[in-house]
């Protein structure tokens, strides 16, 4: 009967710890899904037509000085797309409607290995939205999370500046 006691409590001991372990792949917090809003609580973007290269004063769509067929001009700034490593916002530079320059505001840099990541991932996202001029761009193998919130911060900017 000792036995069986024994047995049994370094059972449920092993389980216990076992489920409370925090793997790597999560979270700071534990959390385990991204969250995909403003840093306001909106999925807001802002823009500036003016082409000054600072951006507009609020959330929103903004005014534009082009036309809304994409012929514009200035600078967009996306939503911060909070995902489970941190924050990531990017930035769009606009001319003759086409995208011209994107700059990443926000990343997660909680650690060493997010700034490894975003020093790879971050040129290819960069290139290939430039090359694409559309937030329809493949995942960087290696850095899942950080691809999905560039992607989503940056259609956000792309319709701020109300391009294709």
């Amino acid at each position: 009967m000792r036995r069986i006691t024994l047995w049994l409590l370094s059972t449920v001991a092993a389980v216990v710890l076992l489920f409370s372990y925090k793997t790597s792949t999560m979270g700071p917090g534990g959390e385990s899904s991204a969250i995909a809003t403003g840093s306001d609580g909106s999925a807001g973007a802002s823009w500036n037509g003016t082409g000054d290269g600072s951006t507009a004063g609020s959330t929103g769509s903004g005014s534009s000085n082009g036309s809304s067929n994409g012929s514009s001009s200035g600078t967009a700034t996306g939503s911060v797309a909070q995902t489970r490593w941190g924050p990531v916002q990017v930035k769009i530079a606009v001319s003759g409607g086409k995208i011209t320059d994107i700059r990443a505001v926000q990343l997660p840099d909680g650690n060493r290995r997010d700034r490894e990541i975003n020093g790879y991932a971050v040129p290819i996202l960069r290139q290939e939205a430039l090359a694409a001029q559309s937030a329809q761009i493949d995942t960087v193998s290696g850095a899942t999370v950080t691809s999905d919130g560039y992607r989503e911060s940056l259609q956000a900017a792309i319709d701020a500046a109300h391009l294709k």
